[in-house]
C-alpha cells in the first residue's frame, strides 16, 4: 500500500476541466454517429455511438463523483466521501454490461433480418469519431492512473475507439465488396469486447465495495508484522479493507504480554510505526488487551 500515497499529483481542478471537455466533445460525437447510423443504416455504428453516448454519461458520473470524493467527512459520513468514484465506476461497469448484451441480441436479430449499409457514410462517420475518441482518451489518460472511476471513463473510450476502427473496416468491405453480414458481424466483436472489458475490470469495484483486503497486501504477512514486535503475544479481531480505491484501514485486538501493561503505550506505537513503515497503513485502530483478561476463543480474523 505504501506505493499507492503517491498518486495525487494531478491538480483536482485542472482534472475537472479535462473531464468537462471530454464530456462536450463525447456528446456531440455521439449525436452525428446516431444520425449517420440511422441515415446509412449501420447497426455497426449506432452500436459505437451507444458506447459512445455511455461514454459521456460515464465522464459526467465520474465528473460529480471527483467533486463528491473531495468533500471533507461530516456527521452524515464520518469516513468521506471517497468511496463516490468507486460507486460511480460501479454504475459505468454495469451499464457497460447492459449495453453489451442489448447490442449482441441486436445483432443476432440483423443476421436474422439483413438491411443494406451505405459503406461511404459509415467510413466518413466513423473516421471522425475515431479522432474525437483519441482526443478524449488523451484528456483522461493521466487522471485514469489515479482512480478507478476515471480509469471507468478511460477505458469505454479505448474500447470506442476499437470500435471505429472496426467500424471503419467493416465500411471499406461493405464499399468493396458488399459484404452486408460484415456490419453485425463487427457488432457482434464491439459488444463481445465490451463485455469481456466491463466483467474484467468491474470485480476489483466490487471488491473495494464489499470491504475487501487490499489486493497488494496480505492479511497474513500483517499479522506476522504485527506478533514479531517486541510485547505482543497474539493478534484477532483483525479487519483490514479498503476505504476507498487508494487509502486502506486497519483495527484489530492485541494482546499484550504478561508483565508488559506498563509497556503497552509504547508497545502500540511500535505497531503502529511497524505498519507504516512495511505497508503503509496509516490508518490503524488498536485495542490492546493483557494476557490474563485477553478474549477467549476469538476469530483471529474478522
Amino acid at each position: 500500500m505504501a506505493g499507492h500515497h503517491h498518486h495525487h499529483h494531478v491538480d483536482p481542478a485542472a482534472g475537472d476541466s479535462r473531464v468537462a471537455w471530454a464530456v462536450a466533445v463525447n456528446l456531440g460525437l455521439t449525436v452525428v454517429q446516431i444520425i449517420g447510423g440511422i441515415v446509412s443504416g449501420s447497426l455497426a455504428m449506432i452500436a459505437d455511438a451507444i458506447h459512445n453516448l455511455s461514454d459521456a454519461l460515464s465522464l459526467v458520473i465520474a465528473f460529480f463523483a471527483r467533486k463528491i470524493a473531495r468533500r471533507p467527512a461530516d456527521n452524515a459520513m464520518t469516513f468521506g466521501y471517497g468511496r463516490a468514484e468507486v460507486v460511480a465506476a460501479l454504475i459505468n461497469y454495469t451499464t457497460l454490461v447492459v449495453i453489451g448484451l442489448y447490442l449482441v441480441y441486436e445483432a443476432v436479430m440483423r443476421f436474422i433480418e439483413p438491411s443494406g449499409v451505405d459503406g461511404w457514410l459509415v467510413v466518413i462517420i466513423a473516421g471522425v469519431a475515431l479522432l474525437v475518441d483519441v482526443v478524449t482518451a488523451m484528456l483522461t489518460y493521466r487522471l485514469s492512473k489515479e482512480s478507478v472511476n476515471i480509469r471507468a471513463a478511460f477505458l469505454h473510450n479505448v474500447a470506442d475507439a476499437l470500435g471505429s476502427v472496426a467500424v471503419i473496416f467493416a465500411g471499406t468491405l461493405i464499399i468493396l465488396y458488399d459484404w452486408q453480414w460484415i456490419d453485425p458481424a463487427v457488432t457482434l466483436l464491439i459488444a463481445g469486447y465490451i463485455l469481456w472489458m466491463s466483467f474484467g475490470e468491474i470485480g476489483g469495484v466490487i471488491h473495494i465495495l464489499m470491504l475487501g483486503t487490499p489486493p497488494e497486501l496480505s492479511a497474513q504477512k500483517v499479522i506476522k508484522s504485527i506478533e514479531a514486535v517486541d510485547g505482543i503475544e497474539s493478534v484477532h479481531h483483525l479487519h483490514l479493507w479498503q476505504m476507498q480505491e487508494h487509502e486502506a484501514a486497519l483495527d484489530a485486538h492485541l494482546v499484550i504480554d504478561a508483565g508488559r501493561w506498563g509497556d503497552a503505550d509504547a508497545i502500540k506505537q511500535a505497531v503502529k510505526a511497524r505498519l507504516k513503515q512495511d505497508f503503509g497503513l496509516g490508518h490503524t485502530t488498536l485495542e490492546l488487551e493483557c494476557a490474563r483478561h485477553a478474549c477467549v476463543g476469538a476469530e483471529v480474523i474478522g
